[in-house]
């Protein structure tokens, strides 16, 4: 039943992500999750991963707890069928996303705007502080090597706009505001 229920919200926040993102590039994206090569070839391998060696670890764990006797009292058991529910909802998900992957590459797109997959550099004004990003798709954001989501705040105030452009972004953290100094592949 908890399976079921994870599931469910799974699928409504998958749903209701694609409703409330809408695009990139500002165009309905018809479901389509935009990828480079590089991403989907690392979903791929991990996807693989799972299917062969997180699916036999898990029964393996599974088959050591029946062992232990009553299954009713058996928190091994238990633990076991939950980290399974885990594994396959994470398989589930890497499978929806691959199955809606459109493959895109920086070469294919203007740098006269910014677009998914721009490397935008910008001057926090308030800081004067240098920041270089990478725009990419929510399933490829990584703060850490600056790639931003072109759906998190930074990205949606960022899209579409032209070097020399001052925006200003609302954010959690505040206002922000930044200067375009250059954009590129």
């Amino acid at each position: 039943m908890a399976f079921l229920f994870r599931l469910l919200v799974l699928c409504r926040s998958i749903q209701g992500a694609n409703r409330v993102f809408g695009g990139i590039m500002g165009e309905k994206n018809n479901g389509n999750v935009y990828l480079t090569r590089e991403r989907v070839v690392e979903l791929e391998a991990e996807l693989r991963d799972l299917k062969i060696n997180g699916r036999a670890e898990i029964a393996q764990k599974i088959a050591e707890a029946r062992g232990h006797g009553d299954l009713t009292e058996n928190a091994e058991y238990d633990a076991a069928k939950e980290a399974q529910e885990h594994l396959e909802i994470r398989i589930g998900k890497l499978e929806e996303t691959l199955s809606r992957a459109r493959i895109i590459e920086s070469s294919e797109l203007p740098n006269d705007k910014v677009y998914i997959l721009s490397l935008v550099r910008i001057e926090d004004l308030k800081t004067g502080e240098t920041i270089e990003y990478r725009l990419v798709s929510p399933e490829e954001a990584d703060f850490e090597r600056n790639k931003i989501s072109v759906t998190s705040p930074i990205g949606k105030g960022l899209m579409g706009k032209t070097k020399g452009e001052t925006v200003v972004i609302k954010a959690p953290a505040g206002e922000l505001k930044y200067k375009i100094l250059e954009i590129g592949k």
